[in-house]
């Protein structure tokens, strides 16, 4: 591994509106990696009354895998009561994940989500559920960027690993076939510089044969503070635009439903959800997630395997 290099050139685009992606820095270098706190740091302050029953409409964002889906990809009857009963109370509930547009509909459909909104791919894509679209939804918000230098320096230092980009609604292009169920979608293998042909919402970066703690200090040796990052459980590299995350776009929808900041809520357990849970009003981080997601938010549940979404979706009602 090398220092830290100079010249990755990535740039984060405005949404189709002309606007700013929500939560972007000013300038590059001014967004901590995501989900990569320093030592020693502490979790943002809570407002002074974070969300629970009786303070209005809450917006109550939900993780995925491992906050509400187990690692065995089973989403229980508990969870989607507890969903149900969350909404009939009369608040949002919407899902924040890492995974792309089309293998989150999936989980909305079986929880029975069919109105408001689904934060996706780490905060670049916001879609909407809407009935007069044929395919029921629409992107209401999509943050690219182009990703040439970021994927010419990982190469470079990663020349085994898998890099695969993101067609919203589609599925993914990549330089070879990830492991099977890990990507969601039809999948393109193509020339490894047919990747960057177009701005993209995300890379993804895999490398079978390292770890996560190995991903960590590449990530802070190549200097990657143009982009979003965040490392996964194993050796997986999610990047997004700069200063794009889940809080970013979450606040974006905050905004248009109107809800007020501190009725917010939000439950995680990865590296990925430090920003989010950092944001909400009342964050919680799962029993099983690592030391710094805990660092980051105001409470702790139980884990997966003890149903912990479970009792913080019933503490809302």
């Amino acid at each position: 591994m090398t220092g830290p290099q100079e010249g990755l050139d990535v740039t984060s685009t405005t949404r189709p509106d002309g606007a700013a992606p929500s939560g972007a820095s000013p300038s590059p270098g001014e967004v901590a990696p995501s989900g990569m706190p320093e030592p020693g740091e502490a979790a943002a302050a809570s407002p002074a009354r974070p969300a629970r029953p009786g303070e209005g409409p809450l917006l109550v964002a939900l993780d995925i895998d491992g906050t509400i889906l187990s690692h065995d990809d089973v989403l229980s009857d508990g969870v989607v009561e507890a969903v149900a009963a969350v909404r009939a109370a009369g608040h949002h509930v919407m899902l924040s994940s890492g995974r792309s547009l089309i293998a989150v509909l999936p989980i909305a459909e079986r929880l029975g989500l069919a109105e408001g909104y689904m934060v996706c791919s780490n905060g670049a894509v916001t879609a909407r559920f809407d009935d007069a679209s044929p395919t029921g939804y629409v992107v209401d918000e999509m943050i690219t960027f182009n990703p040439e230098n970021a994927l010419r320096l990982l190469r470079d230092q990663l020349p085994d690993a898998l890099f695969a980009v993101e067609d919203v609604g589609v599925g993914f292009r990549m330089n070879d076939l990830f492991p099977h169920g890990e990507l969601d979608g039809v999948h393109d293998v193509v020339d490894f510089e047919e990747l960057w042909s177009g701005d993209v919402t995300r890379v993804v970066v895999r490398s079978p044969g390292s770890t996560s703690e190995a991903f960590s200090e590449l990530a802070r040796s190549l200097g990657l503070s143009d982009v979003t990052y965040a490392v996964g459980w194993t050796a997986w590299m999610d990047i997004a635009p700069l200063g794009v995350t889940k809080a970013s776009a979450l606040e974006r929808v905050r905004g248009l439903l109107g809800v007020a900041p501190g009725a917010t809520v939000a439950v995680g357990d990865g590296s990925n959800d430090i920003d989010m849970l950092r944001w909400a009003g009342r964050g919680v981080a799962m029993g099983h997630a690592e030391p710094e997601v805990k660092q980051a938010a105001d409470e702790v549940t139980g884990s997966i395997d003890e149903a912990g979404a479970v009792a913080v979706l019933r503490s809302l009602v």
